[in-house]
């Protein structure tokens, strides 16, 4: 079995948050077709997860590992499939 450190953890809540947030506006803003959301929320989720860990690698500051990333988009992803079922 896999032990997921605390930090992973961190990412894949913020992760779940930031998706939510994301679909959420989107769909109540924009009203688009379900696909195109989750496509652009899923972009966009993908994009900053990866882009801080870029960040914190070209400054120095905090720790860089790609598997924060990764733990990032795996709760963007979580958080936008709930919401794919809930919403109509």
């Amino acid at each position: 079995m896999i032990k997921i450190t605390p930090d992973k953890w961190k990412h894949f809540y913020v992760g779940l948050i930031l998706g939510v947030i994301i679909y959420l506006f989107i769909y109540y803003v924009f009203q688009w077709h379900t696909a195109t959301i989750v496509a652009v929320t899923l972009g966009i989720v993908v994009t900053v997860s990866y882009v801080f860990e870029l960040f914190s690698l070209a400054t120095g500051k905090g720790h860089y590992e790609f598997l924060d990333a990764v733990a990032g988009i795996v709760g963007g992803a979580v958080g936008i499939t709930i919401l794919f079922f809930i919403l109509p």
